[in-house]
């Protein structure tokens, strides 16, 4: 995805693009009513009268801003809810859900539309046929918003609540797996050893990459005749001495100073540094928001293994997604000089399990759902069995350790049968 189609992507999600636009199109129905007034038939006129059009429209703005305030209250106490019972990573989902962000929006075009179409009618803009037109457009609103209120009610019963906030950490995970699967390099070529004579390319703040612009690279490397080796990929927290990118000559020859010096602050424009994580190119940053969930719910003040297991089930479902460790080669024809890392499948693994593993082994049956969701993941990936076993021997060995029960852990050792003995 290009630089610009990311920003405006980022943008649509926003919860003040909506409301204003909504509210944009509130202020023209009501100014539409003015000018299409006059061409109306005059006897349309009588049928309605200027007091009831202007007690329909005080009723729904003074109605519509108490719904607007309730509904941003209920909003802000979901996020705060997601972030004291899941994850903090999960508020900038809530923020982006479409039903409440269509909701509020609803409800300030409303109250926006009342407003103007109030101060038409007492400023006598309208006119006899003028305030037809005004009452159609009021009806049609009233419509609307009955509509939105009634989703609305539907929607808030469990919006922000610890299941819906594991659905939508799962499906941004999930969403962003799918992602990493069909371009692991994200346009760009496998990663090789960088030349020693490579110039090195540094970010100017510090925070996190949330996104690469690779066909940018890929077309300032192909202008000049260099190859672009990233070495900061999206999730990796930056600094003024940590690389972004290294870039080289062809056969790794080192570039003139002052070309290399222009062409290093173009490249770095490609890369979008922020505060915080993003899901969008980000495939280990779900796994990480589902482990924290299962981390909080197994801490000793919440003690909730069920939500732990609901967890490991989102996460059998995203790890699903998981590509080879290389890509086949044609899939590589014809794309720049632009050599992406990938996350390896151990540090995806590690980011999914290693917190349950932690906090985990004091509840049996969030172990033995471990050992199974190992397994079947073992047995639905077969090219990632190494790393899976390698995670089945961290368990293992912490588990063991653990568990004191006899009969627990005959439950467990059952429990990895279909697990391959991992080596000690």
């Amino acid at each position: 995805m290009g630089r610009w189609a990311w920003i405006g992507r980022r943008v649509i999600r926003q919860v003040w693009f909506r409301a204003a636009l909504i509210s944009l199109f509130g202020v023209g129905l009501a100014l539409v009513a003015a000018f299409v007034g006059p061409f109306l038939p005059d006897d349309l006129h009588a049928q309605v009268g200027q007091d009831a059009v202007g007690t329909i429209l005080q009723i729904m703005a003074s109605s519509m801003l108490a719904v607007t305030t309730f509904s941003l209250t209920a909003m802000v106490s979901a996020y705060g809810s997601a972030t004291q019972l899941a994850t903090p990573r999960a508020t900038q989902l809530l923020i982006g859900d479409p039903t409440s962000q269509n909701a509020l929006s609803t409800f300030l075009g409303a109250f926006v539309f009342s407003v103007v179409g109030i101060i038409g009618l007492q400023s006598s803009v309208y006119g006899d046929s003028g305030r037809v037109v005004l009452f159609s457009g009021t009806v049609l609103v009233v419509a609307v918003v009955v509509v939105t209120l009634l989703r609305w009610i539907g929607h808030i019963t469990g919006f922000g609540r610890m299941g819906d906030v594991i659905d939508r950490v799962e499906e941004a995970a999930a969403e962003a797996m799918r992602a990493f699967a069909a371009d692991p390099r994200l346009g760009g070529r496998p990663a090789v050893a960088v030349p020693a004579g490579a110039t090195a390319v540094f970010a100017e703040e510090t925070g996190y990459v949330t996104h690469i612009d690779v066909a940018a690279l890929g077309a300032l490397a192909e202008e000049h005749g260099v190859r672009v080796h990233v070495a900061a990929l999206p999730g990796t927290l930056v600094h003024p001495t940590r690389p972004l990118l290294h870039v080289a000559g062809e056969s790794g020859r080192s570039l003139d100073g002052r070309l290399a010096e222009t062409l290093a602050e173009t490249l770095a424009k490609a890369f979008a540094i922020e505060r915080h994580r993003r899901f969008d190119q980000d495939p280990r940053l779900g796994l990480i928001a589902l482990s924290e969930i299962a981390s909080r719910a197994l801490s000793p003040a919440t003690n909730d293994p069920g939500t732990a297991i609901e967890v490991l089930n989102a996460l059998l479902r995203v790890l699903l997604d998981l590509p080879p460790e290389e890509p086949e080669g044609e899939e590589l024809a014809g794309r720049p000089p632009v050599h992406v890392p990938r996350p390896t499948l151990d540090d995806m693994l590690t980011d999914a399990f290693r917190p349950m593993i932690r906090e985990g082994l004091g509840e049996i049956e969030v172990t033995i759902r471990l050992a199974k969701t190992l397994a079947a993941l073992r047995d639905a990936r077969p090219y990632a069995t190494a790393s899976i076993d390698r995670v089945a021997l961290r368990l293992d060995q912490a588990a063991r350790a653990a568990i004191t029960d006899p009969a627990d852990l005959a439950d467990y050792e059952a429990a990895c049968g279909r697990i391959a003995a991992p080596q000690r």
